[in-house]
């Protein structure tokens, strides 16, 4: 079993929560316009740009302060505050170490401080409920990776679940189509213990499961799978997460709002709870008459 990740927190919403404090302070002091604070700061344009657009990992203590001093922010509190950001946006996660597996992919370091996290899958199974097996048989499929390569993946992949298991998990809510449960692995017994494993994540608290059957027919979200996460500080925007074969979109604004809307339909079309585990429960039988 993977080691429990050592950051609870994610580094990239800590560092746009500062850049959002730090706007939002410019504009409260009287500096609608980000070249006049910057060059009442004695910086360039594009040096306060990186900071209120959280382009920039590390931020000087000197700057936060100097920050302060123009925008007056005269508390200790609120100003330990800020400094607190900084420095937690300066960390570096446990999928730092996994940078072969993730590359410039955000979504473990999202996941770190979602509070709610809502899903549609079409494919496979949703990662944060995958066993190691067919986690390591996604993986394997089509031989696109070593058996190291795969390794990787499937440790990296545990160590992301370790937020549905910590004190305080996110509430998670997941759609998931039935195309995804009937795909079979080819290593026998795989997709029976990967279906029960569902069946067992469902009766958690913090986890809603529905399926989406074939019988729904064409649905909202034909055009593939998304996770939208929320926040629980209400500075920090909601964000969609979308993947491609070729990397990832991260979304904002009223994105956000056009995948909720498609999310609700999702949900509306999908089984209820109760029937989606009944579902679950029948797929189990069969996987167990076919081996």
């Amino acid at each position: 079993m993977p080691t429990r990740p050592r950051t609870v927190h994610s580094p990239t919403v800590r560092l746009r929560r500062l850049a959002a404090e730090m706007h939002r302070a410019r504009v409260t002091a009287g500096y609608s316009q980000l070249g006049d604070a910057a060059k009442a700061l004695g910086w360039s344009a594009p040096k306060l740009s990186r900071i209120e657009d959280a382009k920039t990992r590390y931020i000087k203590p000197d700057d936060i302060d100097l920050m302060c001093d123009l925008y007056g922010i005269g508390t200790a509190e609120a100003r330990v505050a800020l400094h607190s950001l900084a420095e937690q946006g300066r960390e570096r996660g446990w999928w730092a170490e996994y940078k072969d597996v993730f590359g410039d992919n955000v979504l473990p370091d999202f996941e770190a401080e979602a509070s709610l996290v809502r899903t549609y899958e079409g494919l496979v199974i949703p990662g944060l409920l995958q066993t190691a097996e067919y986690t390591a048989e996604v993986f394997k499929g089509g031989q696109a990776h070593t058996d190291n390569a795969v390794e990787r993946h499937v440790s990296a992949r545990l160590e992301r679940q370790q937020i549905l298991h910590r004190q305080r998990p996110p509430h998670y809510s997941a759609v998931v189509d039935e195309a995804a449960l009937r795909r079979r692995t080819l290593a026998p017994g795989v997709m029976r213990e990967q279906l029960q494993h569902l069946l067992n994540m469902a009766t958690r608290h913090n986890i809603d499961l529905q399926v989406l059957p074939f019988d729904a027919g064409p649905h909202a979200a034909t055009t593939g799978s998304f996770v939208i996460m929320d926040f629980t500080s209400d500075i920090d925007p909601s964000i969609v997460y979308t993947e491609t074969a070729i990397g990832h979109v991260i979304s904002e604004g009223s994105a956000v709002a056009q995948f909720v809307t498609m999310f609700g339909h999702v949900q509306a079309a999908a089984l209820r709870a109760s029937e989606s585990v009944s579902f679950i429960r029948h797929l189990i039988t069969q996987e167990s008459d076919l081996e």
